[in-house]
């Protein structure tokens, strides 16, 4: 008999795309679809709390062991867990049917694996689990069945339009909004401050990522994961600015055809994809597209404004533990910047500062990419700003 409900599992139930996930599954035209059966925050016990009262999942995950006490607290017959021991029992239960990693940092990687290594899908919205263990995790997951089903509106742009097809694709193009300093000058991203690098003209996203795309790092993490996602050559993945964000990105095909995927700056939209995918089902109410009054400009990126692109295409050519590198380095730099250590340009140095340094690993393992990427974290965490 086929299955109508699908056991669900949220990593990270209580970050951006979290609670986005949560309201996707509150406005499923069938709400029996999906059954949370489990689901994990980091330090928002407050948020997680409600959540538990709305969705009644069996099994719950903390980021610390005194979270894990206050739930408990509030609900004594609840299985309640703590820290990367209790994401990976959530990760290891046999019975799920897809699990959502939504939470940041390389903290997803070892779940994700987990539950790929039995057969479960992923609606992977974790950047750091392809750019670290891109090649570990896709031959896990095809040697297990386990389908990655990208939240990213770009990877998810890029699936639909491709509809299967990867091998009668000439190229991919993955679009960038451009971020708040498209139109600034050099010195003025140099100078900016943090409350200005959040102000992102687009998308709602947690403070890291919202960095990212301000110094197109994000674009550069996502070309990739489109790298490893879809078996496509770096030569092959073109990124181009579209700064109103309608066209979410598009495949060329060998007979010169391009397909695009175009729909209004939702994540709601990708999150439910992912999930449903190849299915489509009436959801959450957005706006009908409406193409008149639409404006749709493109440009080529500015990589002497914005290094960070070149550099990350730069360590997925090198391959290895290359990516690990430029990850963690700018994690650790990005969250400096935002405590008002570091300038945003500083983030640039150190994260090429890093790859000139490093020995690359041509095939990591898994406990040499944890390594490396400890390594690395350390060494930026104890140093000042770049001069």
């Amino acid at each position: 008999m086929h299955k109508t409900t699908k056991n669900l599992a949220i990593l990270g139930s209580t970050g951006s795309i979290g609670t986005q996930t949560l309201e996707v599954l509150e406005n499923l035209d069938k709400p029996e679809l999906f059954n949370v059966v489990s689901m994990s925050c980091g330090n928002n016990t407050e948020l997680f709390i409600e959540q538990i009262k709305k969705f009644h999942p069996k099994k719950v995950c903390t980021g610390t062991f005194e979270g894990a006490k206050e739930i408990k607290s509030k609900f004594p017959n609840l299985e309640v867990l703590y820290g990367e021991d209790g994401l990976i029992e959530i990760a290891d239960d046999k019975n799920l049917d897809i699990m959502l990693t939504g939470t940041s940092g390389c903290v997803g990687l070892k779940p994700t694996l987990r539950a790929i290594e039995n057969g479960t899908d992923i609606a992977l919205a974790n950047k750091e689990t392809l750019v670290m263990a891109g090649e570990i995790v896709m031959k896990a997951a095809k040697e297990n069945g386990a389908r990655i089903l990208p939240v990213d509106s770009e990877h998810s742009a890029i699936m639909q339009s491709a509809n299967g097809n990867f091998h009668l694709l000439n190229k991919i193009i993955i679009t960038a909004s451009g971020g708040p300093f498209l139109h600034s000058t050099k010195e003025e991203i140099l100078n900016c401050k943090a409350e200005d690098a959040l102000k992102h003209p687009r998308w709602k996203m947690g403070k890291k990522i919202t960095i990212d795309s301000a110094t197109l790092m994000n674009k550069g993490l996502e070309v990739i994961e489109a790298h490893h996602l879809f078996n496509m050559p770096y030569e092959k993945i073109e990124v181009i600015i579209h700064p109103e964000s309608l066209v979410h990105s598009a495949v060329e095909f060998l007979d010169g055809s391009v397909v695009a995927q175009i729909g209004l700056p939702s994540m709601h939209i990708p999150i439910q994809y992912a999930l449903t995918c190849p299915g489509r089902e009436k959801g959450i109410k957005t706006e009908s597209f409406n193409f008149i009054g639409k404006n749709l400009t493109f440009e080529k990126p500015d990589i002497e404004k914005f290094p960070c692109l070149k550099m990350a295409y730069e360590a997925g050519k090198i391959g290895g533990s290359a990516p690990v590198v430029l990850n963690a380095a700018n994690e650790i730099a990005v969250y400096k910047f935002l405590r008002g250590e570091i300038g945003l340009g500083d983030i640039f140095k150190i994260v090429e500062k890093e790859l000139e340094h490093h020995a690359i690993i041509k095939n990591p393992t898994l406990d040499e990419i944890f390594e490396t990427d400890k390594e690395v974290r350390s060494r930026v965490s104890e140093k000042s700003i770049i001069k």
